[in-house]
């Protein structure tokens, strides 16, 4: 399989991502992937052949390997990437709208532009931003749940007993390299829970600077309402009543101003 998609997608993210997505992204590429294809694809590329059982039933082998190994670890490994990683697309193609929207604008209002910075995490993309993050984390979790209840915990016996028909008895099943294998698939579980940490570190990070944001909004507003106590009524309403967009270019914002102020007598 070729991972150079994730590559160029990761470099991507990168540029719009917080300490915490840096860590995670390091973690995906360095720690999960390049572990996945190095190295865990050769440990299990021998799984089927080398899955032995104690009897020449015919069909029995096959029948028990399908019981205890439903799906393979490597496959199951590849959709949780593939499936972790494309939440990412989501800010990606956010950010390539604005830069397209951005230029639209550009184009046919003079040189104006109305973004001042398309992949600031303001607005939309500040939530664009939360659920890919949710998504991320969520994809993970419910992906180790699976390796958990598929193969009944994140540990590989060397010895399985298979009593599965058309076995004529309980046989005796081993696999190859179990201590190997064991020992890989601790690792991804380890990574993902990483994953997992700095997803909701990053969440965490975020609210906590919205809400603070807000509030120094709020204190902010409080004051200049004070302050503007003693202007004319009218004057007040007019700059209160000035909302605009928060990641709107400061070009636009004067121009905005300019169009609201009153008529000069």
């Amino acid at each position: 399989m070729n991972w150079n998609w994730l590559e160029e997608l990761i470099s991507g993210v990168n540029n719009y991502s917080t300490v915490f997505g840096r860590v995670w992204l390091s973690v995906v590429f360095v720690f999960r992937v390049l572990v996945f294809v190095v190295a865990a694809q050769g440990v299990w590329s021998d799984e089927s052949k080398d899955f032995v059982c104690n009897t020449l039933q015919p069909g029995c082998t096959n029948v028990c390997y399908d019981h205890f190994f439903p799906i393979s670890h490597i496959r199951l490994w590849a959709l949780q990437l593939i499936f972790v990683t494309c939440p990412s697309l989501m800010v990606v193609a956010h950010v390539k709208y604005r830069q397209m929207k951005d230029s639209k604008y550009t184009t046919t209002h003079e040189g104006k532009h109305l973004y001042a910075r398309p992949g600031k995490k303001r607005g939309g993309l500040w939530w664009t931003y939360l659920v890919s993050l949710i998504l991320k984390a969520s994809f993970d979790a419910a992906f180790l749940c699976i390796l958990y209840y598929v193969y009944d915990g994140f540990y590989l016996p060397g010895l399985l007993k298979c009593s599965m028909d058309p076995c004529p008895n309980t046989v005796d099943c081993s696999i190859s390299r179990p201590t190997e294998k064991k020992i890989f698939t601790l690792f991804m579980v380890v990574s993902s829970a990483v994953c997992i940490l700095m997803c909701i570190c990053e969440m965490v990070y975020f609210i906590c600077k919205k809400v603070k944001k807000r509030v120094i909004e709020k204190i902010d507003d409080e004051s200049r309402e004070l302050k503007s106590s003693s202007t004319p009524h009218s004057r007040h309403k007019s700059r209160s009543s000035l909302r605009v967009d928060p990641t709107i270019s400061n070009q636009n914002l004067n121009n905005i101003k300019t169009e609201e102020a009153p008529p000069m007598k």
